[in-house]
């Protein structure tokens, strides 16, 4: 190898490293990547770039406005209400969940329909008295293999798309996939129906009391001035409470555990709740309660525009592994965290004291404009007002689908290039009101697009330096090597990429390889690259391998062993299916 080679795949080393080990964001290690590329003269800056120039990320782009259009006016809503109907048993239940969920996923972003399912399920599972936990870990692996049916079920299959079509000269139409993705998407969907009652573990949803995924521990203290002094627990209508119970007193430095409903309240007691987001905010009702949280009085916000918010902690969240007060959350977000949950448990303790972690659900206090800020960025996963009044647009659900469709058409009767196809239908969701200008802005996620137009410099990198064939021949352990153990062999190190990194950059980084590996046995190139787009998207096994895969974790009490139990078995399944199907469809 030459010397350009040998720097290539250190810089690969290390970004993967650095993906894997810290917490830089990706977007900021990728485009790192890109300028060592450039400043050494191993890309020119027109190759170095070539990535955003590239059909398929500006494809995901503007995807990224159709799939807005169809959140904001509750299309996904609208179909899942009708959908999900009145199940007599879970299996039923699942299977009401599994069919919506891969459907839409085939037509649009993963994330987004995880997000607007995650919702009505719950609320669903509470109507029926089924436990979340049975439900929400299926729709993500059922919104997962139904992104593998279509050209835009993924971001994975725009991007290694845009790769055929620049490198190779080859595109694959709408419904190409669907001759392995279907087969997948029977499969899997088979075991989760079959298995995942008995696989999944029975713990109670969010919006059950006591012992639920969201659980939060409320503290509020006595006015001396208010009326509730001198009153029993029973007398001051603390006893009942709609949504939690009073789990504790601490009464002049001492704590009274399974008080009585006769005690008599004295000023400045702090009351300890405990029980469903909501309880929060009904205590704030109670005249003559306050947050014993001294750090809420210390918020610059007035009492009028404040608010209840719960959020669930992303990787790029700047204080991970901090404690709160370490963090400076207060001043940093102008919020104070009332309560933090994990992995379907309350944590215990002072608030200050807790270390915070990828996944954490806070209950915080701070105003509407913090969800407006912070709904679209890396900071958090998911960001919700508790008191969230401005409900979608049911009225524009019915355009915003006839323009998914129209799209979708288009694209498969070979009217349009699926580009082409999705200029139009974003144009058509900004002129039919159905999202505005403003939104349309930040639903596109540049962090993303950033790291998928950088990481095609890696891949332009490998292979204008060999870096690519050398990586090839190691893979290819043996001279008399069959195709199929070829591709069983890009398959799984794509696996592995995946989680380890993002699914995006994986396929990115392996496309280069895949094609020396078809090359150095001179065989088809076509059944590596599909092979490469359902690995990359395949990711069952943890809660991090996936983003929508980590958004249930917290609503449905999940833990990481209960993502292996059921994920490391779906994973086999699907690397098995696929390795005998694509060589089938697309012959070597």
């Amino acid at each position: 190898m030459n010397v350009h080679a040998l720097m290539t795949l250190a810089v690969i080393v290390v970004v993967l490293a650095t993906l894997a080990l810290t917490r830089i964001a990706a977007d900021v290690i990728m485009m790192a990547a890109l300028a060592f590329l450039v400043i050494f003269g191993i890309l020119g800056p027109g190759e170095a770039l070539a990535g955003f120039a590239n059909p398929g990320v500006m494809t995901i782009a503007t995807l990224y406005i159709v799939a807005a259009g169809l959140k904001e006016t509750g299309a996904i809503q609208w179909i899942a209400h009708r959908l999900l109907g009145q199940p007599r048993h879970i299996k039923q239940a699942q299977l009401r969940v599994l069919l919506p969920a891969s459907g839409l996923s085939a037509f649009m972003n993963n994330t987004t329909v995880v997000a607007m399912f995650i919702p009505a399920i719950q609320e669903w599972a509470q109507r029926l008295k089924l436990p979340p936990s049975k439900l929400l870990l299926p729709l993500s692996y059922a919104a997962i293999l139904g992104g593998t049916c279509t050209l835009i079920g993924t971001s994975t299959n725009l991007v290694v798309d845009g790769l055929l079509q620049t490198k190779m000269g080859v595109s694959l139409g709408m419904f190409e996939l669907a001759w392995v993705g279907g087969p997948l998407l029977l499969i899997g969907g088979a075991f989760l129906w079959l298995f995942a009652d008995r696989m999944l573990p029975d713990r109670q949803g969010v919006l059950e009391q006591l012992e639920q995924a969201r659980e939060y521990s409320v503290e509020v203290s006595i006015e001396p001035d208010g009326p509730l002094p001198g009153k029993t627990i029973t007398g001051a209508g603390l006893r009942n409470m709609t949504y939690g119970y009073l789990a504790d007193i601490e009464r002049d430095g001492h704590l009274m555990t399974a008080v009585p409903p006769d005690t008599r309240l004295r000023a400045n007691d702090i009351l300890i709740f405990i029980g469903a987001p909501e309880c929060a905010r009904e205590l704030r009702r109670v005249h003559g309660l306050r947050p014993a949280n001294g750090d809420v009085n210390k918020l610059d916000i007035a009492l009028h525009r404040r608010c209840l918010v719960e959020a669930v902690i992303g990787h790029d969240f700047a204080g991970l592994y901090q404690t709160v007060r370490e963090s400076r959350f207060r001043s940093r977000f102008q919020a104070v965290i009332l309560s933090i949950s994990r992995a379907g448990r309350r944590l215990p303790g002072k608030v200050g004291d807790i270390e915070l972690q990828v996944g954490d659900t806070l209950l915080m206090e701070t105003t509407q404009e913090f969800v407006e800020q912070y709904r679209h960025r890396k900071d958090f996963l998911l960001v919700s007002a508790l008191n969230d009044s401005t409900p979608p647009d049911f009225r524009k659900a019915p355009a915003a689908l006839a323009i998914l469709m129209s799209m979708v058409l288009a694209s498969a009767f070979g009217l349009l290039s699926i580009l082409e196809a999705a200029f139009l239908a974003a144009g058509a969701m900004l002129l039919t009101r159905c999202l505005s200008a403003s939104k349309a802005r930040h639903y596109v996620d540049l962090s993303v697009l950033i790291v998928i137009a950088a990481s095609f410099s890696l891949g332009a990198a490998m292979s204008k330096t060999g870096a690519a064939s050398q990586i090839a021949q190691w893979l290819m352990f043996a001279d008399d090597l069959s195709p199929w153990l070829g591709l069983a062999l890009v398959y799984m190190t794509t696996v592995v990429f995946t989680e380890l990194i993002t699914n995006n950059a994986a396929a990115v980084l392996m496309f280069p390889i895949a094609m020396a590996v078809a090359e150095q046995l001179d065989v088809n190139f076509m059944p590596f690259a599909i092979a490469i787009m359902v690995a990359a998207s395949a990711s069952f096994m943890t809660p991090l391998g996936y983003q929508t895969n980590l958004m249930v974790m917290g609503p449905g009490g999940y833990r990481f062993s209960d993502y292996l139990r059921i994920g490391a078995p779906l994973s086999a399944l699907v690397a098995i299916t696929a390795i005998i199907l694509i060589p089938m469809i697309w012959k070597f």
